[in-house]
């Protein structure tokens, strides 16, 4: 069984090293890693053309298109059955991808599994973990703005992909309307593992611009999706639930407080995630 690992890139030279060599100092061998540029204007094209390998293929187009399309592009470049994500900018455990392999294949009914996280900030230090609950999430609970599938640690089968594609105009709730969408069609199968395989540089997220253009991007995903799900009532209280976490942004974000939205995503870590996280850091620090 053969993987295609997908990682898009835009101006990420700060840390795609780190995430294409977390990708080589994987235990499961058989896999392809697909390397998109989406038009960097950084040295992060350089950095990918550094890596000689033969599984490894680099896709440049010179355009920024933005994310859903290159998740899009992956998705149809991929050669294999199953499709892995990871962001630029994160790392995962070195067992991960096996550890997922092994969930699907003991699992035919299912057609995707998830990781849970460690949080790692800029110097690739760990800040805390966040562990998943393992249910399938109903659309009335997706609607909420609640979720536990992150991401960018996403396994899934190739046909399931396919069936559920990106939209291309959502470039901040790309993966709200992907659970949303897929969820009302009762096309959303999945496991979540609640082991934290999954290193999330989640810093990079918490932003006011982003969060608030993420908040707006999300209501119109209500608006879009939620006829014959919730009722008019339950639609306008979950919209302004939204509006309120734009106010809360702001403000944190003018008291300069934007670590406490940090802070209450995550719970501390033991010492022997600290020794766990640390073991696997060295293991892809040494990749070549």
């Amino acid at each position: 069984m053969y993987i295609s690992i997908g990682i898009p890139f835009f101006n990420a030279e700060k840390y795609l090293e780190d995430a294409i060599k977390s990708v080589l100092a994987q235990t499961f061998k058989n896999w392809e890693l697909i390397l998109v540029d989406d038009g960097s204007t950084d040295r992060s094209l350089e950095i990918a053309q550094s890596f000689v390998d033969p599984r490894i293929r680099i896709i440049s187009d010179g355009y920024n298109r933005r994310l859903p399309y290159r998740l899009n592009q992956i998705i149809n470049e991929a050669k294999y059955d199953l499709i892995a994500r990871m962001d630029a900018d994160d790392l995962m455990a070195v067992d991960r991808l096996e550890k997922q392999v092994k969930v699907l294949n003991e699992n035919p009914e299912i057609d995707l599994v998830v990781t849970s996280l460690y949080s790692i900030g800029n110097k690739n230090e760990i800040l805390g973990k966040r562990i998943f609950s393992n249910h399938q999430m109903q659309p009335k609970e997706i609607l909420q703005g609640l979720t536990n599938l992150l991401h960018p640690s996403l396994l899934a089968r190739k046909a399931w992909c396919q069936r559920n594609l990106y939209q291309i105009d959502n470039c901040l709730a790309e993966d709200y309307e992907l659970w949303l969408s897929a969820a009302i069609k009762n096309d959303l199968n999945y496991l979540v593992m609640q082991e934290p395989l999954y290193f999330y540089r989640e810093v990079e997220n918490v932003k006011k611009e982003k969060m608030v253009r993420g908040y707006n991007t999300q209501i119109k995903v209500i608006k879009k999706y939620y006829k014959n799900t919730i009722s008019d009532i339950d639609k306008n209280k979950i919209i302004l639930k939204f509006q309120v976490k734009k106010i809360v942004v702001r403000i944190l974000n003018f008291l300069n407080l934007m670590q406490v939205l940090q802070i209450r995503r995550i719970t501390s870590v033991s010492d022997q995630d600290k020794d766990f996280y640390a073991s696997q850091l060295k293991i892809i620090e040494r990749i070549k």
